[in-house]
């Protein structure tokens, strides 16, 4: 059994004019925004549902979308139970998607030009402790199977430098820096970052580069991480790996943003500066990495409520 994953399945039917217009947002998210092959999927994903939807409601292409349709197509989702940070996420996608079919003269009108996503508060990010985390990553592993070296490698980098696991997918031969322990990381809006890397995910990167010839084939180029027959590894791979990391050791339910979590949270406790976590994690924004704050400011509530003789 390869860790490659299976083809994604159960996309609805949709007229040739709608699958037209979408195969032509999609060239134009891949090769104008250069948007990741994650992010692409993710979009076009929620805009196949969405054509779906105006299908169902008699429409054949997006000219006659109105914005009655479009809030349909939400209500229909809140009551499936989609959660309120889906339901955002699709918003976003077609409001995006309906000025760019304006933009480009497809609709005369933007019908999404006022569609409201529902409003929902940011929730204080899911962080192991640093024991658990331990627990993940001192799992022996036999130094003779590329696989199992591969896997603790990537778990001991995601860790390490918190990146994101599309980021991790994405690396390239070039982008480590062995002698300065570092790696180059091409992040969100293709901004270009260097993060270090410690004692432990240098050694296990090391030693997963050194065993990477018996897995690689010539379709995965330079990439650092490659699945097990050959081509650059999927994201979906690797969260599926360390789901199943955190099962087997009892973690918990832990994925790869929980390790980037992690990271940003114990540096913090240990005193890194605010700024430092910011540029290491990629942030756009000072206020995204400050949640973090709050995630130990809760901590240190928590422990002062339990020890403190007059908490």
């Amino acid at each position: 059994m390869t860790d490659d994953p299976a083809p994604e399945t159960g996309e609805p039917e949709l007229g040739e004019q709608m699958v037209a217009v979408l195969g032509r947002y999609e060239d134009h998210l891949v090769h104008e925004r250069n948007l990741s092959a994650h992010t692409v999927r993710a979009y076009l994903g929620d805009l196949r549902q969405l054509a779906a939807h105006l299908q169902r409601l008699g429409e054949q292409d997006f000219t006659g979308t109105q914005l009655r349709d479009l809030r349909s197509w939400l209500a229909n989702q809140t009551t499936r139970g989609q959660e309120r940070t889906t339901v955002q996420r699709r918003v976003s996608a077609a409001r995006v998607f309906f000025a760019w079919l304006q933009r480009t003269g497809r609709i005369e009108r933007d019908p999404a030009a006022t569609l409201k996503a529902p409003r929902t508060g940011r929730r204080l990010p899911h962080a192991p402790t640093a024991p658990a985390v331990a627990q993940m990553l001192d799992e022996p592993v036999d130094p003779q199977d590329p696989v199992a070296v591969r896997d603790w490698a990537m778990l001991e980098l995601l860790y390490a430098t918190g990146i994101r696991v599309s980021e991790l997918c994405g690396l390239d031969l070039g982008d480590v820096d062995e002698g300065h322990a570092t790696i180059r990381v091409l992040g969100k809006g293709n901004k270009e970052r260097t993060v270090p890397m410690g004692g432990p995910a240098r050694s296990a990167l090391a030693a997963w580069i050194a065993m990477r010839p018996e897995l690689v084939a010539e379709q995965a180029g330079p990439a650092v991480f490659v699945g097990e027959r050959g081509g650059r590894i999927d994201p979906r791979v690797v969260r599926r790996i360390v789901h199943r990391r955190a099962a087997a050791t009892g973690t918990g339910d832990v994925a790869p943003h929980g390790l980037r979590h992690a990271m940003a949270t114990h540096l913090l406790e240990g005193g890194a500066d605010l700024r430092a976590v910011q540029e290491v994690l990629g942030h756009a924004s000072l206020a995204t990495t400050q949640l973090y704050t709050h995630v130990t400011s809760e901590r240190l509530r928590a422990a002062f409520r339990q020890a403190h003789p007059r908490a």
